[in-house]
């Protein structure tokens, strides 16, 4: 491994989320007599990589119990979110941050790990996953690198820490975190010994909890290589362990450019149903195995079910009377389901397509001018009859295209209501 060599390091004094206030007030509240903290993982990769930086975590020598007392007296708010793992969630001027106390590992199972509290940095460092997210960062910009990992962040490498094979034993999500970093961050082909060792342990996979494969996953379908990484993913025999299944990699990339092409908010429920879904038991499957959202869930099955409904593309009256058969909250569904169309049909013509994703901004589903009262406040009796005019009712302008008017449709109603007697 690397040895440490700041001063080829960049520094990153003049970055401005390293200076905002309720950062440099947590270095105030933590360092000093005789502890020492830092800012490591994430924050400090993506600021090196020129990319946004979001959650800032911590770490220290201190221990819990003198992070929370020196807090106190900053009058920064500490939270003991993982207090067994020496990690204190501190909260200045609003702001959340992560405060971790140095470890070591004593034991790994695969799934977690019993740590002892250290004083180390460089041990520390060791017992991450990969070289890119082993630095750290001083409060004036100074970085640390003891492992070379700035180097693969240039590169846009993703290594394991030491022997894959023992950082994967230790924790199997590492396996699922290789590809998802590679998705997000890597360039070119993944390192040789650490794709061997997440073959050779995806097995190993079946054991983690629904929940922390699913965070994975959602990251993985979100990130710029989604498409290469999953046929990769596939290829290893990795995907078919997590999803019980095989993804659909055509219709996958498809969608994904159809996305683009129409400057679409990622959805991860929808991505993952071009990728893996083609009938409701899908649907059912992967939010099972991957913890979908209620939401998520809803949206995927009520897409993947309008897909074949989807109405040629230029036909602006049948996509019309498909947006409004889709209800109030429909427009998600049409998008979800046009977009779902597309991907699955290799002869889709992609700008006509875009075309009919886009109706519900020229064309925006109509609200039927009518309600109950008005029926009755034309003179129906109360009982079912309500319901049955207001139905057919509606049905008439439906069929008209929506172009009656309300003085239109009250006319309609009489008309209806004189030929009932």
């Amino acid at each position: 491994m690397a040895l440490e060599s700041d001063a080829a390091l960049p520094s990153l004094a003049g970055a401005a989320w390293l200076s905002a206030t309720p950062v440099q007030r947590v270095f105030a509240a933590l360092g000093g007599g005789g502890e020492e903290i830092r800012i490591v993982g994430g924050a400090v990769r993506d600021s090196l990589a020129g990319r946004p930086v979001g959650d800032i975590d911590f770490a220290t020598t201190a221990l819990p119990g003198e992070v929370t007392a020196r807090a106190a007296r900053a009058g920064i708010k500490a939270v003991p979110t993982g207090i067994e793992h020496g990690t204190v969630t501190l909260i200045a001027d609003g702001v959340p941050f992560q405060m971790t106390t140095l470890r070591e590992d004593v034991e790994t199972d695969g799934r977690r790990a019993v740590v002892r509290f250290g004083r180390d940095w460089t041990a520390d460092a060791r017992r991450r996953d990969f070289t890119i997210n082993a630095l750290s960062l001083d409060a004036d910009g100074t970085v640390h690198d003891p492992l070379g990992g700035f180097a693969d962040i240039v590169a846009r490498r993703i290594r394991f820490i030491g022997d894959p094979d023992r950082r994967i034993a230790e924790d199997r999500l590492r396996i699922l975190r290789f590809f998802r970093f590679n998705a997000e961050f890597g360039d070119g082909a993944l390192d040789a010994p650490g794709l061997g060792a997440a073959i050779r342990a995806r097995d190993g996979l079946r054991t983690l909890s629904a929940e922390r494969v699913g965070q994975e996953m959602r990251r993985i379908v979100l990130a710029p290589h989604a498409a290469e990484m999953l046929g990769l993913m596939q290829d290893c025999g990795v995907l078919p362990v997590i999803l019980a299944g095989v993804a659909c990699l055509g219709p996958f990339s498809r969608y994904l450019d159809f996305e683009r092409s129409v400057d679409a908010r990622p959805s991860v429920a929808l991505r993952l149903t071009a990728a893996v879904c083609r009938v409701a038991e899908d649907v059912e499957r992967i939010a099972d195995r991957l913890r979908l959202s209620n939401a998520e869930r809803d949206l995927a099955a009520a897409a993947l079910a309008a897909m074949p409904e989807v109405p040629n593309p230029g036909d602006d009256r049948a996509a019309r009377h498909f947006l409004y058969a889709l209800g109030e909250d429909g427009e998600a569904v049409f998008r979800g389901a046009v977009g779902l169309a597309y991907a699955w049909s290799e002869a889709a013509d992609p700008a006509r397509h875009a075309e009919l994703y886009r109706l519900p901004d020229r064309q925006p589903r109509p609200a039927f001018p009518l309600r109950g009262r008005d029926i009755l406040g034309a003179g129906a009796p109360h009982g079912p009859a309500v319901g049955q005019l207001l139905q057919a009712l509606e049905a008439w302008w439906v069929d008209h295209d929506f172009v009656p008017d309300e003085t239109e449709l009250r006319a309609r109603l009489q008309q209806m209501m004189a030929s009932a007697q």
